[in-house]
């Protein structure tokens, strides 16, 4: 049932719950924390892992309700906003009103005492202290009751999942909604300060940092009406890193649930969606495959530009580096850097130079800390003004596209078009300790840094 056509009275009581929860603290997972849990997911494993999840993602939907229900420039009034959300209160309403484990005849010894220091669920659910992502003691009673609780809770994370897919597409639609509406009545906060030239007082930057802007962008029209204000975005990658958090914590659930019921297997060197010995080489070599195909179909190029790779440090070359990540993420990362060189060097040679263009090289670093991974081009690179504009939400250079739902997920954004790859691929690189860096020489070609943690030990960055 919808929130919207629940009783007026249910409604302000989530409401009410909603605000109370979203000022708990959130609790942070780091990726060898969660290889470490879940290398052996038991019935009993799992069942803390649901303790967890249980109390953790609804302070993650509250906190990101609460944003979403007050955001400056009338954004939350937008109706793609308004529809996202609805999806996060009826998310949290499926995660209030879960079951118990009593309730599946789940013995109070095989769970956390917290969880009965209240008599009443709903003061137990909202009064939550904080849990532990860590292994309990193996215990093979009430096997039966365990599986099952842990089933429903999986059906539910995966409804959850299914409602939240078009999230990123809906948010992108809320954005446009809001430039349009100020194209019409010619009220762009960010063009108003740029008329003012540079007034420290305009309203669109009283809570943000003009500098993130430099001033000759500001006095280009064109440049500044496909700006954005920059507390917006700074509103989008606060909450595009919840969303990965919060889909990292369901996806890893759902797939150490599947494994420990027998629904499912996952490889050897793999723990969830994790890979222990994830391969550069491999996820390169996919994800530019992937974008070659992305290329030949926008621009029916026959013969795109090949990938010259070289993995190893100063001394001595490697034929691979390992490393345990979520091979998704890279290669939503590589697969967008990719895919910006490919069409970068098509564009500067055109397609008469079909078949001889420069390649794409690639040079793998692996240090003590970090693995670096350099993507080069010769597509004429960016100008340095221009630099700051390519983490910014919804500016592109390319030619827009129909935002539709069949092109636009987590880990396979579309072409061109929309200015959402460079800054959620930072997101995902910066999730796990890592981060991307850009570096154009104008005239010539531009390099790509993507820095990964390979120590596996830093927490998730959750924003506030």
């Amino acid at each position: 049932m919808a929130i919207s056509s629940a009783p007026t009275t249910a409604v302000s009581n989530l409401r009410q719950m909603i605000q109370r929860t979203a000022k708990h603290a959130q609790t942070q997972v780091s990726l060898k924390q969660m290889v470490e849990f879940g290398s052996k997911p038991s019935p009993t494993t799992i069942l803390r892992a649901t303790q967890f999840i249980h109390h953790e993602l609804p302070i993650r939907i509250a906190k990101r309700v609460v944003e979403l229900e007050s955001l400056p420039y009338n954004l939350s009034s937008m109706s793609s906003i308004k529809t996202v959300t609805e999806w996060y209160h009826q998310s949290f309403a499926d995660l209030a009103s879960f079951p118990a484990p009593e309730e599946f005849g789940i013995p109070r010894k095989l769970l956390r005492e917290q969880s009965f220091e209240k008599e009443d669920a709903k003061t137990a659910f909202e009064e939550r202290q904080v849990q532990r992502y860590c292994n309990p003691l193996e215990d093979e009673t009430a096997l039966k009751e365990v599986n099952e609780y842990n089933a429903k809770f999986m059906e539910c994370l995966e409804v959850i999942k299914r409602r939240h897919d078009p999230v990123a597409l809906n948010m992108a639609q809320g954005i446009q909604e809001l430039k349009d509406h100020w194209k019409a009545t010619k009220s762009n906060p960010v063009l108003a300060a740029s008329s003012r030239q540079m007034d420290m007082t305009a309203r669109a930057f009283k809570r943000t940092h003009p500098s993130l802007y430099p001033s000759q962008l500001l006095k280009n029209p064109d440049a500044a009406a496909n700006l954005l204000p920059t507390d917006l975005q700074s509103f989008l990658d606060r909450f595009y890193m919840s969303r990965i958090g919060i889909r990292m914590l369901i996806g890893q659930h759902v797939a150490l649930t599947k494994a420990s019921l027998g629904k499912s297997t996952f490889p050897s060197d793999h723990v969830g969606i994790i890979c222990t010995k994830t391969s550069i080489r491999d996820v390169v070599t996919q994800a530019y495959d992937n974008a070659i195909g992305v290329l030949q179909n926008a621009s029916g190029v026959l013969n795109p530009p090949d990938i010259k790779m070289y993995i190893g440090s100063s001394t001595c070359a490697k034929n691979d580096v390992n490393f345990m990540y979520v091979p998704s993420h890279l290669h939503h990362c590589l697969f967008e850097l990719f895919k910006n060189s490919l069409r970068a060097t098509v564009e500067r040679y055109g397609l008469d130079a079909d078949g001889e263009y420069p390649p794409i090289k690639v040079v793998v670093a692996e240090g003590n800390e970090d693995i670096t991974i350099k993507i080069s081009d010769e597509g004429g690179g960016i100008r340095r003004s221009g630099l700051p504009l390519i983490w910014t939400y919804l500016y592109t250079t390319a030619e827009k596209q129909e935002l539709e739902s069949n092109l636009y997920n987590d880990f396979r954004a579309p072409m061109a078009g929309f200015g959402y790859g460079l800054p959620l691929s930072r997101l995902y690189s910066r999730y796990w300790g890592g981060d991307l860096r850009v570096i154009s020489m104008e005239g010539f070609g531009t390099d790509a840094y993507l820095h990964l943690n390979r120590l596996s030990n830093c927490d998730e960055p959750l924003p506030s």
